[in-house]
């Protein structure tokens, strides 16, 4: 059975795709690789903030340390677009801040966090975090990746620290 829909309208219609919901935090994203090749699974899921980090202090006197996971099903490897700044922290008040945005954000790197480059083995997941140097009225942002297609994925980021490894993550960044 097919249906045909008539109108006697003139009115040509211009179907705009829905801007792009945000997805919970700890939910998997299916995104393309940098330059549009492969397929990686990028899955936010735990957020601390903290006021140092190791011998860094942040310059806007918080430190957002998001733990990601990146993922790869395919047997080619993959490069996300974390090292080409694919992740922003969209604050609530609507500014956008790049991860890394200061020097202490950009030298964050966890023990046990921090696996690594952007490149994905194949059939593998890697752990990785990013750092964003926010003020305290911007914690609970909307944390945002563009993929290698130019496509923008977002997760509402928690206003306190949580996920389950925050305890852990926090540990490693004393």
């Amino acid at each position: 059975m097919s249906l045909i829909a008539c109108s006697n309208s003139d009115d040509k219609s211009n179907p705009q795709p829905s801007p792009r919901t945000a997805l919970k935090f700890g939910q998997t994203a299916e995104t393309a690789g940098a330059d549009g090749k492969g397929t990686a699974q990028i899955t936010p899921d735990t957020v601390v903030y903290v006021d140092k980090a190791g011998a860094e202090t942040p310059e806007h006197g918080l430190f957002a340390v998001v733990r990601f996971k990146a993922g790869n099903r395919s047997k080619a490897p993959v490069t996300t677009t974390v090292g080409k700044g694919g992740f922003r922290w969209k604050t609530p008040d609507g500014k956008t801040v790049k991860a890394g945005n200061s020097e202490g954000a950009g030298r964050i790197a966890p023990v046990g966090f921090s696996e690594g480059a952007p490149d994905v083995s194949p059939s593998t997941y890697q752990v990785d975090s990013v750092a964003f140097d926010i003020t305290a009225a911007e914690k609970g942002g909307t944390l945002v990746y563009v993929d290698g297609d130019g496509v923008a994925f977002r997760w509402k980021v928690p206003s306190t620290s949580s996920g389950s490894t925050a305890g852990a993550l926090k540990s490693a960044l004393q």
